[in-house]
């Protein structure tokens, strides 16, 4: 009997394994943070134990150390058995795993020592930018290289995301990110004032669109049909909608800068584009829901089918929640409120968090070479522990918002303001101690699986975490046929 290796899941598992560790890690940050606006004293006068620098680590933490470890690995997963065929140059395909870690720990560490370049989202200094640029265009040949040996003809669409993010978001991070280095930790920004507002908004916002929605996406596209065990509702629907997202996306970003020194239109323009961007946002979330049709009955029984249902219900909140403070009159309550924070965390902690835990959750086990993860009731604890604190994190956090937003345009007669801005902080303090809370059941969760990923890895940990060997039987002879006796 020969022996012959399936698909490359060894890197896949890796991928797996530092998606769990940034997890704890990422929202860790975010419950001390949050922990840092009700105790100010949390502090401890320690420059970098600051709310200011390790709110930007937080949120790379869970960005693209978490998110970006997670969409990396189930790229890889989900390119091999769509293509059937195993990873192109697997040596790159190490090389992308070690090279994005050493990016993001480098990130977690300057940032927090006042070593960042202060853009929301890009906050790394120019020497970590050279390297994740490199990271990424060898991230790209690998998959664009496994496309191109696919033994199927047809590219299934959740490859057209993936394809999609690792373009977009090479783009984005090059131009947002071109600097003249003075010395090793400081650089300058070839763009000034409002020139380079725009062109960080640009990005910020594609790095929503493109990271955070085109990616995830294409996990979607690829584990609801799996978890649902039937076809997705409608193919020519998420071809639709593919084509509508990133044709709309990059033009919204400039509505994070409504009432500043940008030109008008521009900001209008922001605005049209970010309502017609209901439209596919709607019809994915939709068509990931419909996908469960006749099959309600897998999401009773199934932790990963609840996290991928609860994820694009807040997938379809969170996009429509966002074209709406896209309005201008709306925009004007909402912005530099805590409104946005609970828009940003009902997308990430709700959308992003939740479908790619279902996804790991439906992937660790075949990646691992088990039947099933190791506690079911596990899973079922992470997802009430998770719902419920993302419920907590974010009504608190709605509610803090429009309160911030009411008292600090309150005006008397004479144009006077009527509240100090003092006294919006005490009226929203209970709110911060409820988010806290929130945000400590999230973690809470995380922590539980990791917890049941290390258990179910055990078997893999034993064989090293090589890639899995499957035996074939070696093919019988061929038989060769009697010669036909012959008379005489």
């Amino acid at each position: 009997m020969r022996h012959t290796e399936t698909y490359d899941d060894h890197i896949v598992r890796l991928f797996l394994l530092a998606a769990a560790v940034w997890g704890v890690v990422g929202m860790s940050l975010g419950v001390f943070i949050a922990a840092q606006l009700a105790w100010p004293a949390l502090n401890f006068d320690v420059p970098w134990l600051t709310f200011s620098r390790l709110r930007p680590t937080h949120t790379f933490g869970v960005i693209f150390a978490f998110g970006g470890s997670a969409l990396i690995g189930t790229c890889y997963y989900v390119v091999q058995r769509t293509g059937h065929t195993r990873l192109a140059l697997p040596t790159l395909a190490r090389f992308t795993f070690w090279g994005w870690q050493l990016a993001c720990l480098l990130t977690l560490v300057t940032v927090p020592l006042g070593i960042t370049q202060s853009k929301e989202y890009a906050e790394p200094e120019w020497f970590i930018d050279i390297l994740i640029a490199v990271v990424w265009v060898a991230f790209g040949a690998v998959f664009f290289a496994t496309l191109a040996r696919r033994r199927i003809q047809h590219i299934y669409v959740a490859n057209w995301y993936y394809g999609a993010f690792i373009i977009a978001v090479g783009l984005l991070h090059i131009v947002n990110n071109i600097a003249v280095p003075v010395s090793l930790t400081k650089s300058y920004p070839v763009y000034s004032g409002v020139v380079d507002a725009m062109v960080q908004w640009w990005y910020g916002h594609n790095a929503v669109a493109f990271f955070l929605t085109a990616g995830f996406l294409g996990m979607m596209y690829y584990f609801v049909p799996r978890q649902a065990q039937q076809p997705l509702w409608s193919y020519r629907f998420s071809i639709v909608n593919f084509w509508a997202l990133i044709s709309v996306y990059m033009w919204a970003g400039s509505h994070h800068l409504m009432y500043t020194a940008l030109p008008d239109w521009v900001q209008s323009v922001g605005m049209a584009f970010s309502l017609v961007l209901l439209m596919p946002s709607w019809g994915s979330a939709a068509n990931g829901l419909l996908t469960f049709n006749g099959a309600w009955q897998r999401v009773k029984s199934d932790p990963a089918a609840k996290f991928m249902v609860i994820a694009l219900v807040f997938y379809a909140a969170a996009t429509t929640e966002g074209s709406m403070m896209a309005v201008k009159t709306v925009n004007s309550l909402s912005h530099y409120t805590d409104w946005t924070v609970a828009h940003v965390h009902s997308g990430s902690i709700g959308w992003v968090a939740m479908i790619t835990i279902g996804s790991l959750y439906a992937m660790a086990p075949r990646a691992l070479g088990q039947p099933a993860m190791y506690s079911k009731r596990a899973m079922e604890l992470h997802f009430w522990m998770h719902t419920i604190g993302l419920l907590l994190y974010v009504v608190a956090m709605w509610a803090a918002g429009v309160t911030e937003g009411l008292m600090w345009r309150a005006t008397h007669a004479d144009g006077s303001l009527v509240h100090p801005f003092i006294d919006s902080l005490i009226a929203i303090k209970p709110l911060y101690l409820i988010r806290w809370l929130g945000g400590v059941m999230v973690l809470g969760g995380m922590v539980v699986m990791a917890w049941n990923l290390w258990h179910t890895a055990a078997a893999a940990r034993a064989r090293l975490i090589k890639p899995i060997i499957v035996p074939i039987p070696e093919p019988e002879p061929p038989q060769v046929p009697a010669p036909l006796p012959t008379s005489g």
